[in-house]
């Protein structure tokens, strides 16, 4: 992992910028902004993506591989905590003594002219950013924005509005949330995660409140989760704070949830109204996000029943559920979540929506740290499914651990007839395959590359 040197001066001017990782949804973001301001953009990532081909179309030149002869001659080189620090070139930029700054050194200069709205927390960050920007856009508002993934309603990751507002997705794992300078803040929640940069829980959420104690208008923030009432109390108490959630007492307080179904529908209070609204998602997590987004907007001086409607027309973003084929009657879907309460939550929605069918998940370990010290917790969490295929682990920004494998996941259930270890990729699509029928769903699950499996898996579905 490349971690970020917060020492190191952003450029006045970035210049012509390398991006080391371009495709990445982060990245990818950042780099289509630059290249609307008329900045030469230059690339590399591992693969060719979606991403990838979409900044070719907009003018950037872009690589596949990581080799020093990529680098050229930029001004400004971009790299991401994902990447090695053997990176060729990165220890080229660096030996040159061209400027290198991590991505949210490069979104905090995008950043510096504008009135940030920033979204942090360990689960619902992608997805509670996405529903400000759909619903700040279907109120007629033009606010730049950089989410995490791709907004289905938009069919974009980021873009340069006319507006003042800047909305952006806060990455907490490195602490680089705090660079921004931030007007609102949004905590979804303060689960602990990230231990292995942040050692202790308490330091976890000592650096939460530092983020929303930077707040200069106000911090929405959930009444639910632990974690984030314990930031919330660490605040000063002039801190103009919104909270939300099913906690009676909470300032939008949702009242009732019904996620039995493909979309979920909920109701909710606010400064004594009752509010209605059916959302195109499912789950009950996305009724709390839906809160959240509110909390942001009504704080912002929107009205609540105009926001509550331009929140429904949020459509999901790319790998949030997403729907990406059928074969002989059994879908196939694709899901972010990395974290046992995010894996807990994206069963728990699937399977108001797969009825009477099984539901199988391949899943993939994100971090050789967080498997090792939740396995237990993953294996319950993922115990919820009908049939569970354990692949082993995205090796990402850290060095493997002796003995830490997918297998302590799967090695951890209960019930060892409800998992299979597959640690061959190429052996999964045929195994998950074979354990589903007509009216059964298949879902791949985790934030590493997991989801280059759905065409292998459709393809063993069709034979």
């Amino acid at each position: 992992m490349i971690k970020p040197d917060f020492s190191q001066e952003i450029p006045k001017d970035l210049g012509t910028v390398h991006f080391v990782g371009i495709g990445g949804s982060g990245m990818s973001g950042i780099a289509r902004i630059l290249l609307g301001m008329g900045h030469k953009v230059t690339g590399s990532d591992l693969r060719d993506t979606s991403n990838v081909e979409e900044l070719r179309k907009l003018g950037a030149e872009i690589f596949i591989g990581h080799d020093a002869a990529h680098l050229g001659n930029p001004d400004t080189v971009v790299v991401t905590s994902a990447l090695w620090p053997t990176n060729p070139e990165y220890l080229l930029a660096k030996e040159r003594g061209i400027p290198v700054i991590h991505r949210s050194q490069a979104l905090a200069y995008l950043t510096s002219k504008h009135r940030v709205v920033a979204v942090a927390g360990a689960h619902g960050k992608t997805t509670s950013t996405g529903m400000i920007i759909t619903a700040l856009l279907a109120m007629g508002e033009d606010p730049s924005f950089v989410n995490g993934g791709v907004i289905s309603a938009i069919n974009a990751s980021s873009a340069a509005g006319k507006g003042d507002l800047f909305i952006i997705e806060a990455d907490e794992s490195d602490g680089s949330f705090l660079l921004y300078d931030t007007a609102v803040a949004l905590i979804t929640n303060v689960d602990a995660d990230h231990l292995d940069h942040y050692g202790s829980e308490e330091a976890f959420e000592a650096e939460f409140s530092k983020f929303a104690g930077g707040a200069s208008e106000f911090v929405a923030i959930s009444a639910d989760d632990p974690g984030a009432v314990r930031v919330g109390k660490l605040l000063n108490p002039s801190k103009r704070q919104i909270s939300f959630g099913r906690t009676a007492g909470a300032e939008i307080c949702l009242l009732s949830i019904d996620a039995s179904g493909p979309q979920v529908s909920f109701e909710l209070a606010y400064k004594g109204k009752h509010y209605r609204a059916k959302l195109q998602v499912p789950g009950e997590h996305n009724a709390i996000n839906a809160a959240g987004a509110l909390a942001v907007l009504v704080g912002l001086g929107f009205d609540a029943a105009k926001s509550l409607a331009a929140i429904e027309t949020f459509g999901g973003t790319d790998r949030r559920f997403q729907l990406h084929g059928e074969q002989r009657g059994v879908r196939v879907y694709d899901d972010f979540a990395h974290h046992p309460t995010e894996v807990s939550a994206a069963i728990k929605a699937a399977r108001a929506v797969v009825g009477s069918g099984k539901l199988i998940t391949v899943f993939q370990p994100h971090l050789y740290s967080r498997t090792r010290l939740m396995a237990k917790e993953f294996a319950q969490a993922l115990a919820a499914s009908d049939q569970v295929v354990v692949l082993d682990i995205y090796a990402a920004r850290e060095d493997p651990e002796p003995g830490v494998t997918g297998a302590l996941v799967s090695n951890a259930f209960a019930d060892q007839s409800q998992v299979h270890y597959v640690e061959n990729w190429d052996d999964a699509p045929a195994v998950a395959a074979s354990l589903a029928g007509e009216g059964d769903f298949i879902m791949t699950m985790g934030c590493g590359d997991v989801y280059r499996m759905v065409p292998s898996l459709l393809e063993a579905l069709a034979k």
